[in-house]
């Protein structure tokens, strides 16, 4: 018997050493780690201002989770250096049809053998058509490997005019018509997107979790960012300016367009109010066509895309936010990033009355709304936050601590983390 025993001891010991990971994958500690897999279509190189699946990924990773995230990239292979995660990624043109088809086929064929490779416990995918495939494949894994399948949706299709709206909005219900009958559980932004996926897809709402928007509040924070705001005005011209933001995509539905045009509606003593609206988008070259008399009285100023990193000193430099969002079907449900962004940098934010900016604020002193989201609606909200511009820093405090303790990613990540416990 004590031969055997020391036999044993023996082929043990050449097997650690053949196979160094072995001794990891068999520990009571490795084994007690989730790992969880999370499956983009976002390309990791040029996508980065789309920061919630690497912030609540880091925020797992906090957690004890082992962590790692499949998508894609057009130029430069990102690092788990660069995004703070363990990444598999792959190489897709940016070509449309091609950037859809190649994940799509992709995952079909690395999806099982990723699974194989990192056995997690949850597989989250987002809702594109080519999910499908990889899921389906996914499906001839043996029950006892086989992770547990949630989709995570961030929004519905908010591009829904023309051809191409149309095609989204088809491709989106296809995937979740399909994707639903092979998954095991829902994630979403916020009660009202619960809802409505719920109403539309026939969905058990005792299935879905909810885990909105976030903000890192160490990269947003006031305080460090306040001298770089100030040498930010100075450089831009803007010294003597009432500076009322706008951060992110420049579309034809997210009311830019009227917000500056209430401008038109403001009288001579709120000629000092600036708008800085820094972002791209498919709509940047209409709203710029329509805004060149205030461009030309120096009461716009349109900004190149800002990286992540380098946002909050942006923000720091003007006075207020706005989220001029018009109350429409695609925005109701939404958790508006860039009104969480400016909060957390402690400045009151000019928000449309709609659900979705309500839902986060609520009775925030951090919020002025205006009553409507045309010009003059716009125009009177204005006219309140410049007219009590002693009292922006103390409103403005009041949104950070909304921000530390309701949105900090290691409060969302603490949602995500109970949700998966119980799936």
């Amino acid at each position: 018997m004590e031969n055997a025993s020391h036999i044993r001891l023996i082929i043990k010991a050449l097997l650690l050493k053949i196979v160094p990971k072995l001794e990891k994958r068999c520990s009571p500690v490795y084994n007690s780690r989730k790992r969880l897999l999370w499956i983009s279509f976002l390309f990791l190189d040029v996508d980065l201002h789309k920061t919630s699946r690497i912030e609540i990924l880091k925020g797992l990773s906090r957690k004890g989770y082992d962590v790692a995230l499949f998508g894609s990239y057009s130029k430069r292979k990102p690092s788990a250096e660069t995004l703070g995660v363990r990444v598999y990624c792959i190489p897709v043109s940016r070509a449309p049809i091609i950037s859809s088809i190649v994940p799509a086929i992709s995952l079909i064929m690395l999806l099982p053998l990723l699974i194989l490779k990192l056995r997690p416990h949850f597989v989250i995918v987002e809702p594109q058509f080519g999910t499908f495939f990889g899921l389906i494949a996914a499906r001839i894994i043996p029950k006892p490997v086989r992770p547990k399948i949630i989709v995570d949706v961030r929004s519905i299709p908010v591009e829904s005019r023309g051809f191409s709206g149309w095609l989204n909005d088809l491709c989106f219900d296809i995937a979740m018509i399909i994707t639903r009958e092979i998954l095991d559980g829902v994630t979403t932004i916020t009660h009202m997107m619960r809802d409505l996926l719920c109403a539309k897809f026939s969905i058990n709402p005792e299935n879905v979790g909810i885990w909105s928007s976030g903000v890192s509040t160490d990269v947003f924070e006031f305080r460090k960012h306040a001298e770089r705001g100030r040498e930010l005005r100075t450089r831009l011209g803007i010294d003597d300016k009432f500076v009322v933001l706008y951060h992110g995509a420049v579309t034809a539905n997210r009311g830019i367009a009227e917000a500056i045009a209430s401008s038109e509606l403001l009288e001579s003593k709120y000629r000092h109010i600036l708008f800085l609206i820094i972002g791209n988008g498919p709509a940047l070259e209409s709203v710029k066509a329509a805004s060149q008399k205030w461009i030309k009285e120096g009461r716009v100023i349109f900004h190149e895309p800002v990286e992540y990193t380098k946002m909050p000193d942006y923000i720091s430099a003007c006075d207020i936010g706005i989220v001029p969002l018009p109350d429409l079907p695609e925005w109701r449900a939404q958790c508006p990033l860039n009104l969480l962004e400016c909060l957390a940098m402690a400045k009151v934010v000019v928000a449309t009355d709609i659900p979705a900016n309500k839902e986060i604020t609520a009775e925030s002193k951090s919020v002025i709304y205006a009553p409507s989201a045309d010009a003059e609606g716009i125009a009177k909200a204005l006219r309140f936050a410049f007219d009590n511009r002693n009292m922006l820093d103390e409103w403005g405090i009041d949104g950070r601590l909304l921000i530390e303790r309701h949105f900090d990613w290691t409060v969302i990540a603490q949602r995500l983390d109970q949700y998966l416990s119980n799936c």
